[in-house]
């Protein structure tokens, strides 16, 4: 069987205060985006193990064992007693983007065993175990629109729609520490909600909704907050940083030509048009 696991953006991201835990609440908007892996699992028939792992496309560091699809895929059979399963993971979403692509592989991987093996899980329950393998882990079980507070864990649907919109993201080859990033944030309750401000007209956005990791991301790495100016440049309706990560977001009119513009031979660049 095969799924297409995809990624996510952040529309807006506030960390509004520092818990006692160390960790840090926040609220944003998850949006689905039409960026995707390729996940495949068939019965593995050769060995004596009862997963084998082959990865393809963008290279992922670490051991097998620490991928969160080999992860999703023992928490089920802890539960279920699974068959041995054959994994193809063709990673096309970049790591380290604030994109969610891993867990996305995740959530998708939980879907998949669940209807190969029949095994029942409602939607639900499936949202409870991917909360297990990551906080944004969930969000992708029902990969929609969605408003995240907590750490990014609690949900609640939001009616929102940019179909038609063509989006413009580009990932530089520069890694942002998500320690680090949250190390310098200064938490602050923002005057309006994100479910309020997602319901002004998107051309409106610009000057209300702010991802807060660029005030201590851009003046560290001035080339990322660059290819925010310059969508903007390029006439974009609204523009930001997803995530901690080093993506950078542009929101162009269904109309707009958007431009061939070379940001660094490794950097990973999309234009597509949003579906949902």
């Amino acid at each position: 069987m095969l799924t297409f696991p995809n990624a996510k953006i952040n529309l807006g991201l506030n960390i509004t205060e520092k818990r006692p835990d160390g960790y840090h609440n926040l609220e944003t908007i998850f949006y689905p985006i039409p960026i995707e892996d390729a996940l495949e699992i068939n019965p593995l028939h050769d060995g004596d193990g009862k997963y084998c792992l082959h990865q393809a496309g963008i290279e992922i560091a670490g051991e097998a064992e620490n991928n969160l699809v080999v992860k999703a895929y023992k928490l089920l059979d802890e539960l279920f007693d699974l068959p041995p399963v054959d994994i193809h993971l063709f990673k096309r979403i970049p790591s380290g983007a604030g994109l969610g692509g891993g867990s996305a592989d995740a959530a998708f991987m939980l879907k998949l065993l669940n209807e190969k093996f029949n095994l029942g899980l409602s939607l639900d329950k499936l949202e409870e175990h991917a909360a297990c393998l990551g906080a944004d882990c969930a969000f992708f079980i029902r990969n929609a629109p969605t408003y995240a507070e907590g750490i990014g864990n609690i949900f609640s649907p939001v009616s929102l729609s940019l179909k038609g919109y063509q989006l413009w993201l580009v990932k530089p080859d520069i890694f942002v520490s998500t320690r680090d990033a949250f190390s310098q944030i200064k938490p602050r309750r923002p005057q309006r909600s994100l479910k309020e401000t997602i319901q002004l007209p998107v051309e409106e956005w610009r000057e209300y909704m702010m991802n807060d990791f660029e005030e201590s991301v851009f003046p560290q790495f001035p080339a990322i907050g660059e290819i925010k100016e310059e969508m903007y440049r390029q006439g974009a309706v609204y523009a930001s940083m997803s995530g901690s990560g080093s993506s950078v977001y542009g929101l162009f009119a269904a109309d707009a030509v958007l431009p061939d513009i070379d940001f660094g031979k490794k950097a990973f660049s999309y234009k597509g048009r949003l579906n949902v």
